[in-house]
């Protein structure tokens, strides 16, 4: 029991003293933060190219639901049926028919790496984005897709009719890079690197500072001090002698 009382002593003061230290290193651990940060706005500035973002819309009618009395369960279905559609999108026919409408210079499956598609919950609406670095070339690619598209609908599942929502639409911001988000990110891998070496240092300073110390280390008691006068100059810098090596002077 008291060897338990003894650790757990121990134990509340070196997390006393691991909390003071980090208190008296908070400057540091908030200075690099905002280094980082700032490090992460400029690297996604210089190194990360924008991409633009155009969205173009589908509306799906179905031949069922051309004819009168439709049903709740021929409206879900309806539904489900977009959710195929939407898997021709991105098909290797109408990509290839786009990169040949528009004479894209890259393969499938990088046209493919640059469009999604969504459908809202419930609905048969199809919308397309699509990304690049150009916003005149994005819309221009979500347009020739849109018309890919709704050609393809009509003819392989036979819908009544597909009807454009929403043309292309011209990006005049850039959809990404979230320099907001990279900057975030970059501070608190900033903060948290820097807590970690704090924490680090912490653990393994073992060098003897206060009287306290010495008791603590070394089982002595200190019979007195000497103060150093705040104002005066050091020639050369001290060095506190660890825990360690006093105990292998004083067994000498």
């Amino acid at each position: 029991m008291i060897n338990q009382s003894v650790n757990d002593d121990e134990i509340t003061i070196d997390l006393t003293e691991l909390f003071i230290a980090l208190r008296a290193k908070i400057h540091i651990i908030l200075l690099s933060g905002i280094l980082m940060a700032l490090l992460a706005f400029v690297g996604t500035k210089l190194f990360i190219t924008p991409m633009y973002t155009s969205v173009t819309k589908l509306y799906v009618l179905s031949r069922q639901d051309s004819s009168s009395g439709v049903t709740y369960n021929e409206l879900q279905s309806g539904a489900q049926l977009t959710k195929d559609y939407a898997e021709l999108v991105t098909s290797r026919p109408i990509l290839e028919q786009v990169i040949a409408v528009l004479n894209l210079d890259m393969e499938v499956k990088d046209l493919e790496g640059r469009i999604t598609v969504d459908t809202p919950t419930d609905t048969r609406i199809l919308r397309i984005n699509v990304e690049d670095e150009n916003p005149k070339k994005a819309k221009e690619i979500a347009d020739v897709l849109r018309e890919a598209v709704s050609n393809e609908i009509t003819e392989i599942m036979h819908a009544e009719s597909v009807d454009a929502i929403e043309d292309g639409s011209l990006p005049t911001e850039p959809s990404s890079p979230n320099f907001m988000r990279n900057m975030i990110l970059g501070g608190m891998l900033g903060v948290l690197v820097s807590f970690v070496i704090v924490m680090w240092m912490f653990i393994r300073d073992d060098t003897i500072k206060t009287p306290d110390d010495v008791e603590q280390y070394l089982g002595l008691n200190v019979l007195t001090s000497i103060p150093i006068k705040e104002n005066t100059k050091r020639g050369k810098k001290v060095k506190g002698l660890s825990a360690n090596k006093a105990m292998k002077n004083m067994r000498r």
